[in-house]
């Protein structure tokens, strides 16, 4: 399929590390890409830090393994590098066999049922269950996604093992100062996701759009530079001190994403991208938390 040809691609580029998640759909296509690559000897396991997320409908402590393991089983793995909570969010279980992934509404198919239901279930009791995944090494590290600094304040206080990575929406619309600035005070690593903003979510909110790569501050620093809009976007975050996880199914496209260490943005084009920064989150869903 188009995902796990995709994969090899970007493993035969450089890539390493693979983002995915319950969410997306697609694990047992990626896994499939990942048995390829290491049985073509384009990588070994140990090359690639292979990441995914819990889903909002598995919190529940005595559901947090499963999901670990359901994502395991798809990507053919025997552990993930990195597992994180997707969003501070707990929304009522739905089993394996009744939708999987199940999305964000509850049953679409009862008109009464097709809705968010939310569960009680602590950011606490969901951390808890993911100490005890890396105990059994199931995830060698664990953190968090669309976390804010409220939240993280919380966690700081009673976590036993403290977060390694907070996943954000980032892009120079939405530039988060405040936020990278409080996990890197307390060394909690950032990863930007959605670095081009809108186009992975037209579907959502198209009555927002707003193009990041024709921008005209970001098309004249990629002119002078003689890179693409797409390379400067991700340049800014490197130059941040940020992760960044930038997706294409186009070959040349993954490599031009890659291609971003053999320049620097001088200091005022870093003043300048921050500074277009409109507090925009695409995903038409992130406006109502």
């Amino acid at each position: 399929g188009e995902v796990q040809a995709a994969v090899v691609e970007a493993i035969k580029r450089g890539y390493r590390h693979l983002d995915c998640a319950c969410d997306y759909g697609n694990e047992a296509e990626v896994g499939a890409g990942i048995k390829e690559a290491l049985e073509t000897g384009l990588c070994t396991r140990e090359e690639l830090w292979v990441t995914s997320k819990l889903w909002n409908t598995y919190h529940a402590k005595e559901h947090v393994e499963l999901a670990c393991r359901k994502t395991l089983s798809d990507l053919g793995l025997d552990y993930v590098d990195l597992y994180l909570i997707h969003f501070p969010i707990s929304l009522k279980f739905v089993p394996f066999e009744k939708r999987y992934p199940p999305e964000w509404k509850h049953d679409p198919e009862v008109p009464e049922l097709d809705k968010m239901i939310l569960s009680d279930v602590s950011v606490a009791e969901t951390w808890g269950a993911m100490e005890s995944l890396q105990e059994k090494g199931l995830a060698k590290n664990i953190g968090v996604s669309n976390f804010s600094c409220q939240t993280l304040m919380d966690m700081l206080k009673w976590a036993k093992v403290k977060p390694a990575v907070n996943q954000i929406e980032l892009h120079p619309y939405n530039v988060q100062h405040s936020l990278v600035q409080f996990c890197q005070d307390h060394d909690i690593v950032v990863t930007g996701f959605s670095p081009f903003g809108a186009s992975s979510y037209s579907w959502l909110d198209a009555d927002v759009q707003k193009h990041i790569l024709t921008d005209s501050t970001i098309t004249a620093i990629a002119a002078r530079l003689g890179k693409t809009a797409a390379q400067v976007c991700l340049r800014w975050q490197v130059q941040r001190g940020l992760t960044v996880v930038p997706k294409s199914c186009n070959g040349d496209r993954q490599s031009q994403n890659l291609d971003v260490f053999g320049f620097e943005l001088t200091a005022d084009d870093m003043a300048a991208l921050n500074g277009l920064d409109k507090r925009i989150r695409y995903p038409a869903f992130h406006r109502h938390f």
